[in-house]
């Protein structure tokens, strides 16, 4: 599984920008899918299975 750090990488090469720090979530956008979505701050560990597939399905990245 990939640390958020790497997700943070994979988001940003596929488009997606930050918007704005939350208390424990940061907000992104997505242009491909034209919605904002949410991901958890925790830049070392890894992302769970489940968190990872739902913010890959936000982002519209396959």
């Amino acid at each position: 599984m990939p640390t958020y750090s790497e997700l943070y990488r994979l988001l940003k090469k596929h488009g997606c920008y930050f918007v704005e720090h939350g208390t424990n979530h940061d907000k992104w956008y997505s242009p491909i899918t034209d919605r904002n979505f949410y991901v958890p701050r925790h830049s070392s560990q890894e992302v769970k299975p489940a968190t990872l597939r739902k913010i890959l399905k936000d982002a519209g990245i396959k």
